[in-house]
């Protein structure tokens, strides 16, 4: 796959000091892209300065760190000086913590996603690709409406861009395997207590890794035409079989969910199946009028349209991994040794 539409371009990423933000760096890095600067746009100062301490003298000549907020809209301005390209990955993201302090995170996710679709538009950013979430689908909790309302935003501002040379789409995926708050630390963590919590043994979850997420990214990044929600085509997993590839010997304890959780998760709801097209490796859920032209699109991605009354569900995925695959992602993309991996303190699923 070749990256040479990134050539000499400058990247900003809200969120950057996140486990997405770190792998999309580390990707940059590892394919030697030719970005010419790597902007990380985040508020947390002690996770910036952990990150400094990754890199080389020579890679941290591409890169910038700028502390700030997607709710301070004169920050975001400042930060997108010279900027070309915008990945926003910036989030309230905890299901029960977004539920507890709803205003914070509508602050954070909503008015925040607004206030930079604003600043791009004055700066003059070419493209935007804004990260999204299966609980956007038909959301039963506040993070998910939330996220639901900033897709929103980002499709229909392509609708408002004027005369600007600016593409903004969207990647709605599931469960990021071994990022911060998911589930498989929380599991690893809880392994040496003796007791792992299972809120609803019926649990599934769609699961992608980090460097699928970023992969997607780029794809929207170079192939979108604005509008477009795009959603991969990815394998479910049951929580049970989480829980035994990390820890089988140890006891279960069913504990209920807790507010805002689903027992599954579409991205795909049978109402966006009237607007959504198979183009190969994802899916694309476009809006019900488009500012490009379809047959270009449906042309460009040979794409399909699904079925009337498509649903994807992790419940009735037809793609599974068992615990045999889960135990092998782990030592891939999370932990080459499960035992010793640790992280902050989670919200599972």
């Amino acid at each position: 796959m070749s990256y040479t539409f990134l050539d000499n371009k400058c990247v900003l990423v809200t969120g950057g000091t996140g486990s997405f933000g770190k792998a999309f760096v580390k990707f940059i890095f590892e394919n030697n892209i030719n970005i010419r600067r790597l902007v990380i746009f985040s508020r947390d100062e002690q996770k910036h300065f952990n990150m400094l301490n990754d890199y080389t003298p020579e890679q941290l000549k591409r890169l910038r760190f700028f502390i700030g907020d997607v709710r301070d809209k004169s920050r975001i301005r400042s930060a997108l000086e010279g900027v070309d390209y915008v990945v926003h990955a910036a989030a309230m993201k905890h299901v029960h913590i977004a539920e507890y302090n709803p205003i914070e995170c509508i602050k954070t996710n909503i008015l925040g996603a607004e206030n930079l679709i604003e600043a791009c538009f004055e700066k003059g950013i070419q493209r935007v690709v804004a990260l999204s979430t299966d609980k956007a689908a038909a959301p039963i909790n506040l993070y998910g409406a939330t996220k639901l309302v900033s897709d929103k935003l980002f499709v229909a501002a392509n609708n408002i861009k004027g005369l600007r040379n600016v593409k903004l789409s969207v990647v709605r995926y599931g469960n990021v395997m071994g990022s911060n708050g998911s589930v498989i630390p929380f599991f690893i963590q809880k392994k040496h207590t003796g007791t792992l919590p299972i809120t609803d043994e019926r649990m599934t979850r769609f699961n992608i890794s980090l460097i699928d997420g970023v992969k997607m990214v780029i794809y929207a990044l170079e192939h979108a035409m604005g509008g477009e929600i795009f959603v991969p085509k990815i394998p479910s997993y049951k929580i049970l079989d989480v829980a035994n590839a990390i820890a089988p010997d140890t006891a279960k304890a069913i504990v209920g969910i807790r507010p805002g959780e689903k027992i599954h998760e579409e991205m795909i709801t049978s109402s966006d199946s009237f607007t959504t097209y198979d183009i190969g490796k994802y899916y694309a859920i476009l809006p019900q009028k488009t500012t490009f032209n379809l047959n270009d699109f449906i042309s460009y991605h040979n794409a399909t349209k699904v079925e009337e009354g498509f649903c994807y569900n992790s419940a009735t995925n037809t793609e599974w991994i068992n615990v045999d695959d889960i135990k092998a992602l782990i030592k891939e993309h999370v932990n080459s040794d499960v035992t010793n991996c640790t992280d902050e303190t989670p919200n599972p699923l």
